[in-house]
């Protein structure tokens, strides 16, 4: 199992141990024991541009996720998610919930999302939902998942 965890940002402060154990226990959960995935946390204006560049869509976006797998070399989970810190934090005030935790919610949808779910037509994005806060619910219970954040390196 390989899990790298890329801090991208400068906006909030990482505990990239503490995530990569978080995502060690989602892949668990979802009894996947072999798996290459790349975490990248970016800034709003790296999401921007990967949003725009890979798919095509204008502005930033909390999670863009990447398969890598080969069909004739199937893993159970072969990619890269990119999560944004900066959509996370303004999200977690729209939902009244943590930034942290949006995080993991980004995190988890990513995995599902290499796992082959889908979120394009109402039904299947129901679904992909359900499972994402059963999964999130899991977490939570196992983890402080506020415990991956710290304090802002920016002072307002």
């Amino acid at each position: 199992m390989s899990i790298i965890i890329a801090n991208r940002q400068r906006a909030r402060k990482i505990n990239s141990r503490r995530l990569k154990k978080i995502t060690e226990a989602l892949l668990a959960d979802l009894n996947i024991g072999e798996a290459e995935l790349g975490i990248n946390l970016v800034a709003a204006r790296e999401m921007t541009l990967i949003n725009e560049t890979f798919l095509q869509h204008e502005g930033s976006t909390d999670v863009i996720t990447f398969d890598h797998s080969a069909p004739e070399k199937p893993k159970p989970l072969h990619g890269e998610i990119f999560i944004c810190v900066d959509e996370a934090v303004l999200q977690a005030g729209k939902f009244k919930t943590t930034w942290p935790s949006e995080i993991v919610r980004y995190l988890v949808h990513g995995v599902l999302h290499l796992l082959g779910h889908d979120d394009g037509h109402a039904a299947a994005r129901r679904r992909m939902k359900r499972e994402e806060n059963r999964l999130l619910h899991e977490l939570s219970k196992k983890f402080s998942l506020a415990q991956i954040g710290g304090a802002s390196k920016l002072r307002a």
